[in-house]
């Protein structure tokens, strides 16, 4: 069936005039959010007798930003940049009131008071210092927000290491979910990679000014992600010049022999960063850029020795140079540019590229004598765009962004398809009774490249005193690639051994696909604020199209079977979605409070599973009675849905101690699984579609205590029980195909961990030292246990138990100063008490990492010592700033 881009354009035009229709009703209806990179500001001014006073003047120093009170003496100042701030309070006959180190957070309001006292009273300045709640009893989810002070003093390098520090987040997944079920923003625009629906940049600590990670419901402003949302506040350039740097070493510290069986090597160059800032005004005016650039250089800690290159033929006669090389490194370059103007009264415009690159080398202990047989990963990915932000009046702004996302990544040994160098060294073979190679080269050539491009509206108006509302829309445009860049197979011909090459020949031979999906989206939100009431709601609407085909005759997919009706090319169904969002928290007391949330949350499935292997070509040689033709993708499956129910409580139990508890539950529906297709002739199939299910329940309890002193802690307990039908889109397929029970169950996700405990101790003097500890323990994620091997010999799926694992990180940090210019020597440990296990790899006969029911059987991989975790991970360093010149 044909399709033209008229048609195209008219289906989504009043596909989206549709949703925009149903969130403006819901406006007039009453009831979201700030923009998702700014915070807002506001309180009350009064003098002495509590009577308001109109009129008065509230400044942001050293910005733009500030307000004017009105007649009842309240004040709100919008969009605000996340940081800390000194706020000035001013009035005719009333001396200033200044408040220090006033926090504001993305998404959030910070509500700062002031009692201005008469000048026949006091002539002097009244200077107060603010102090952050211990918890926030306003908010109406769970939301940990993570500032670059903090995150400074932790012993974690980028983003991910931030996000996998919070509560109820076990190794990237969000209470219970999937991978992949996560948006990652920065400043409020999507860096999530379709393909997979993960992030397609690594962000380095440097570049963070917050962090914002939910983990429990959120507002309609963010779609395309059903447990979670990370988002990244970038920091910008300042009306001042102001340069940092910083530059460690690493390598990796532990005793020989042990559970890995290794011997201690020395080599102290194996970690390598070196990072500079710079940022300040440039000639034009009010124009303000920040440039940083990070090297970093990996290898880890296993070495092979080059004992043979991939084209040797003898075993008893090597070539190779006997270097030992590091079977896994990492080499990459990565920064950010960023131009801010606000040249223009009430317009804020900046453009900014974010980039990484990186060459790199996953390797496995069967390559250790071998190495250079190996295929080789090099990933090369930026973001970059523009945003507009202008103020229409004080209580209202709109702004406007225009990205794109770019992400290549390539996995092959030799870049050129027709390299003699495959046709030399053959396939991988083992030394005899070893699973160590001594020739060939690996065949495998993979690549996946997107690139989107993604357009953002958003207008914000703070409509009344309690009435904040948002509207906004997106529409992001795909071009995705992936697939095998062609295929190498080694086969007899006349007697002979011959290397053929596939490219581009579909059904068989596919090669790199390419698709050209698209999809959009409308919310409306409204935030009431009504004394001590907050309440969030909203509704978004999400649009897909996939713009591909399916057979209309599922049983006749390829036309093959004699005599059946025919099939023919159908094209998929765009897809639509409607999410309502809503949350609400109210102070017991003015210490104590609590909230409660509900939301609709959907997301397309990884564009990688819908459309792998979806042409039904290869089904043309379907025979009657036959099943074995592997998971077909589905271009037409819907959103995944997840239905979220939260609870919680929060009391400031001192000024010190801050206490959370959140109930949390979680229904999932719609998730990618399988479904068997029965043809004509009575042959069966497999492919994916909306069929698997599962469920979230537990519970967070999370402690805050503030520094005292010199002694500041976290600690935070989730207890979470993740059951479902499966695990993974195919698990079902491969029951069947090994012979087991394929039908739908109830059993533990492969990433239900029961118990896992987050903790924090640091010891600090402010622009003194600092040391931190960080503290993980986990119960141990389920394992399908095995009394034997081959048929029949698995036991129920995932009704074991892995070892539980601890681990421990520390940072210290000494600071000094030398004419003008700040120097901080800092030393990481990761690993502190070199633990050989957390949460990897255990044999199915006795459910331990150590040893197998059967040695012999098991016996290469307890030799490897890649089931282990990495030893302990040791780097020192320095950095340098320049310090903040004194008035």
């Amino acid at each position: 069936m044909k399709f033209s881009i008229r048609h195209l354009t008219q289906r989504l035009f009043f596909s989206v005039l549709k949703g925009f229709s149903i969130c403006f009703l819901l406006i007039i209806c009453s009831t979201s959010l700030f923009s998702g990179t700014t915070g807002k500001l506001a309180g009350r001014v009064v003098d002495k007798n509590k009577e308001p006073l109109p009129g008065a003047n509230v400044i942001l120093t050293g910005t733009t930003l500030g307000g004017v009170t009105d007649p009842d003496g309240y004040y709100t100042v919008l969009n605000i940049p996340p940081g800390t701030y000194e706020v000035q309070f001013r009035f005719i006959g009333y001396a200033t009131y200044v408040v220090k180190d006033v926090q504001i957070i993305v998404d959030n309001t910070t509500k700062v008071d002031a009692v201005l006292q008469e000048e026949g009273v006091t002539t002097q300045e009244v200077v107060v210092t603010a102090q952050k709640p211990v918890v926030d009893v306003n908010l109406t989810s769970t939301v940990a927000t993570v500032s670059d002070r903090q995150i400074n003093a932790l012993p974690v390098q980028d983003l991910q290491d931030i996000v996998n520090l919070q509560a109820g987040v076990v190794d990237g997944h969000f209470r219970g979910g999937r991978e992949g079920e996560v948006q990652y923003q920065v400043n409020g625009v999507s860096i999530n990679n379709p393909y997979d629906n993960s992030s397609s940049m690594k962000i380095d600590r440097s570049l963070i000014q917050e962090v914002q990670v939910i983990t429990g419901t959120f507002d309609a402003e963010y779609g395309q992600a059903m447990s979670g949302v990370v988002n990244t506040v970038l920091k910008s350039g300042t009306d001042h010049f102001s340069w940092n740097a910083e530059a460690y070493d690493g390598d990796f510290l532990y005793s020989s022999g042990g559970k890995r069986g290794l011997t201690y090597t020395s080599h102290p160059l194996s970690t390598q960063s070196f990072q500079a800032n710079v940022s300040g005004p440039t000639p034009l005016p009010q124009t303000y850029f920040l440039l940083s650039g990070r090297r970093y250089l990996f290898n880890d800690y296993l070495y092979g020795t080059r004992m043979y290159v991939p084209t040797d033929t003898s075993v008893t006669h090597p070539t190779g140079d006997g270097k030992s090389v590091p079977l896994s490194h990492s080499y990459e370059w990565s920064g950010l540019a960023k131009i801010t103007n606000k040249s223009f009264p009430g317009i804020d415009i900046s453009y900014q590229v974010l980039f990484n690159y990186s060459d790199a080398r996953n390797g496995t202990w069967q390559w250790r004598f071998e190495p250079d047989g190996m295929r080789k990963q090099k990933t090369t990915s930026y973001v970059h765009g523009l945003d507009v932000t202008q103020l229409l009046s004080k209580e209202t702004y709109y702004t406007l962004s225009l990205h794109q996302n770019y992400f290549d990544y390539t996995d092959w040994a030799y870049d050129n398809f027709y390299d003699t160098r495959y046709d030399s060294a053959k396939p991988p073979v083992t030394l005899p009774n070893s699973d160590a190679y001594y020739r060939g080269v690996d065949f495998g050539r993979f690549r996946q490249k997107t690139n989107s491009y993604i357009g953002q509206f958003s207008l914000l108006s703070q409509v009344t005193r309690e009435h904040q509302i948002k509207i906004g829309g997106e529409f992001q445009y795909s071009d995705l690639q992936f697939g095998e860049a062609g295929t190498l197979v080694y086969l007899q011909e006349n007697g002979q051994n011959v290397l053929k090459r596939y490219l581009n020949l579909p059904p068989d031979y596919p090669g790199v696909q390419f698709y050209k999906p698209i999809s959009a989206a409308a919310y409306a939100q409204d935030v009431v604020e009504w004394n001590d009431l907050t309440i969030r709601a909203g509704v978004r609407f999400e649009y897909f199209d996939a713009r591909s085909t399916i057979p209309s005759d599922l049983a006749n997919p390829a036309n093959a079977i004699a005599g059946a009706p025919l099939s023919y090319a159908k094209r998929t169904t765009a897809k639509t979605s409607y999410a309502p969002r809503l949350g609400v928290s109210y102070p017991i007391t003015t210490t104590s409070g609590i909230f409660f949330s509900y939301g609709h949350f959907y997301q397309l499935p990884p564009l990688r599973d819908i459309f792998d292997n979806a042409n039904y070509d290869r089904l043309a040689r379907i025979q009657a009675a036959t099943s074995d033709y592997g998971v077909l993708g589905n271009p037409d499956v819907k959103p995944e849905r997840t239905v979220q129910y939260e609870f919680g409580y929060k009391n400031a139990v001192s000024d010190v101690l801050g206490i959370s508890v959140n109930l949390f539950y979680k229904d999932i529906r719609d998730l990618l699984g399988v479904e068997f297709i029965s043809t004509y002739n009575d042959a069966r199939y497999s492919r994916l579609t909306n069929v698997d299910f599962g469920n979230v329940s537990g519970f967070t309890i999370s402690l805050v205590q503030r520094r005292v002193g010199i002694v500041g802690t976290t600690l935070d307990y989730t207890w979470q029980n993740a059951i479902g039908n499966s695990s993974d889109p195919a698990e079902t397929a491969n029951l069947a195909e090994a012979g087991r029970d394929a039908r739908p169950r109830q059993e533990p996700f492969n990433w239900d961990q029961r118990h896992t405990v987050n903790g924090s101790v640091t010891v600090s003097q402010p622009d003194d030292y600092s040391v931190s500890v960080i503290l993980r323990y986990g119960s141990g994620l389920p394992y399908t246990p095995a009394i034997g091997s081959g048929f029949g010999s698995q036991i129920e799926t995932n009704s074991g138990r892995k070892l539980t694992n601890f681990l421990a990180d520390l940072r210290a940090e000494k600071g000094f100063s030398i004419g003008g210019v700040g120097f901080s020597a800092f030393l990481r440990v990761f690993n502190l008490f070199n633990a050989t296990y957390f949460n990897g790899y255990v044999f199915p006969t006795t459910g331990s990492p150590d040893y197998s029911a059967m040695p012999y059987l098991d016996r290469f991989q307890l030799a490897n010592p890649q089931r282990y975790y990495s030893p302990r991970k040791i780097e020192i360093g320095i950095s340098l700033s320049q310090l903040a010149s004194t008035p």
